[in-house]
């Protein structure tokens, strides 16, 4: 594993507690999501301001960062300091990207909540992902995961207004991160995957957030072969995902979902006697009803 850099550990409280009034006239006590603005500074230079919860400062400021390929590996980060008295996050590296201000001239903003960025050569470089071929999900797997996902205590729960994004081994999820941004929680769970040494060849990614080309792009960096959405996609994410080769999944909820690239790596369960008479039994249950 890779030597970690110097953290600060200042997460914010996902959530305050505030007065509504309720139809009825009532006080209502009522938990709402935060919010903060945290500017990222890179070797004193600064790259751009994220709105955030403030649950994983540290994580999303290294996942920002190697998601736009603004350092290549956690060894080269000395530290990530974060100070919320000044709602900023300084990040010092051993050795900064040579082209930086290269990068930084061909930022384009992406339309989102959150508004993600891409940098760079992103979209010319992703040619040159290569996402494991031999792994595959069935149809089980996808359900458990969908049912893990829904029964997860999250933010969302209890007050609304954030994205949520999950890593999963299986049915198993290794990672749960919520924030203002579908963006910064992909972002989040990429940083974390550095600094825990873990690859993406074996796991699913799930997002809460439409499939866009900047959900593809960052989870094909992350090496993650699989993604998984209760949301839609755009036509770009939908290209650039069959450009890559990756298996994605939307309007996912319950027992449906779209499998919309990357059917060789699915495997569809065998149909039983009993879901083939479930089945008819609905559809003749369907045609009376007419």
């Amino acid at each position: 594993m890779p030597a970690r850099p110097q953290l600060t550990r200042a997460a914010r409280p996902a959530t305050i507690t505030i007065s509504a009034t309720n139809e009825r006239g009532e006080a209502v006590p009522t938990q709402i999501a935060g919010e903060h603005p945290l500017t990222l500074y890179l070797d004193k230079r600064e790259i751009v301001t994220l709105m955030t919860l403030g649950g994983a400062p540290e994580a999303l400021a290294i996942g920002y960062l190697r998601n736009q390929r603004l350092v290549s590996r956690l060894e080269d980060i000395a530290a990530v300091q974060v100070d919320w008295e000044t709602d900023s996050v300084a990040v010092t590296t051993i050795r900064s990207a040579d082209d930086l201000e290269e990068r930084m001239g061909k930022r384009t903003v992406t339309t989102g909540c959150g508004q993600g960025t891409m940098f760079g050569d992103l979209m010319e470089d992703i040619d040159k992902v290569a996402l494991p071929a031999e792994v595959c999900l069935d149809e089980d797997t996808l359900y458990g995961l969908l049912d893990a996902v829904r029964q997860h205590e999250s933010i969302y729960k209890q007050a609304g207004a954030v994205h949520g994004c999950a890593l999963a081994r299986g049915t198993r999820i290794l990672m749960f991160v919520e924030d203002i941004g579908r963006h910064n929680a992909v972002d989040a769970i990429a940083g974390q995957m550095w600094l825990d040494g873990l690859t993406g060849e074996d796991k699913i990614f799930y997002t809460t957030g439409r499939l866009t080309s900047e959900m593809v792009i960052k989870t094909a960096q992350m090496g993650i072969p699989f993604l998984v959405s209760r949301s839609g996609l755009t036509q770009m994410g939908y290209d650039l995902a069959q450009r890559v080769g990756m298996t994605m999944i939307g309007r996912s909820q319950g027992k449906h979902y779209l499998l919309f690239t990357g059917a060789e790596r699915f495997t569809r369960r065998t149909p039983t006697s009993f879901d083939t008479e479930s089945t008819e039994t609905q559809r003749t249950q369907r045609e009376i009803s007419r």
